[in-house]
C-alpha cells in the first residue's frame, strides 16, 4: 500500500472548526455581550461538526495505517502471500465505509439541528425567565 494520504475533504472541516471554536473561546467576553445566544450555538455547532468531522478523519487515517500493517515487503501492492482474511477485511473497511466521506455533510446537518434546538429552547427560557421577573 502507499503512504499515509490525509483525507482532505474530512481535515480541512475540521481544521476550520476547529480555528473557529477557538476565535469564539478567545473573544468569547466581547461576543458574549451581544446576543449570548447566538454565540453559544454557533460554538456549540463547531463543537459537535469538530467531534463528528474529526473522529471520521481519525478513523480514515486509523484504517491506512492498519491496512499498511499487511504490506510486508512495503512496495505498494498486496501479493499472493500478503493477501489474508485479516487484509481483505482491513481493505474492506478503508474503501467500503461512505459514512465517513459523507460526515462533512451528515455532521453539519445534526451540528445545526441541535444547536437550532437549543438557540430556540434558550430563547423560551429568557423569555420565561423576564416574564417571570416581571411579575
Amino acid at each position: 500500500m502507499s503512504d499515509i494520504s490525509i483525507p482532505y475533504h474530512l481535515a480541512i472541516p475540521t481544521v476550520i472548526s476547529a480555528v473557529g471554536l477557538l476565535f469564539i473561546l478567545t473573544n468569547r467576553k466581547r461576543l458574549f455581550k451581544t446576543d449570548r445566544w447566538i454565540w453559544t450555538c454557533i460554538g456549540l455547532t463547531l463543537t459537535i461538526y469538530f467531534l463528528v468531522v474529526g473522529t471520521a478523519t481519525y478513523y480514515d487515517i486509523y484504517y491506512q495505517v492498519d491496512l499498511n500493517s499487511y504490506d510486508l515487503d512495503k512496495d505498494g501492492f498486496f501479493g499472493t502471500t500478503e493477501q489474508t482474511e485479516a487484509q481483505k477485511a482491513a481493505m474492506n473497511r478503508l474503501t467500503s465505509d461512505t459514512g465517513r466521506n459523507f460526515s462533512m455533510i451528515t455532521g453539519a446537518i445534526i451540528a445545526i439541528m441541535i444547536s437550532g434546538l437549543t438557540y430556540v429552547s434558550g430563547l423560551l427560557f429568557q423569555r420565561i425567565k423576564s416574564d417571570r421577573s416581571t411579575i
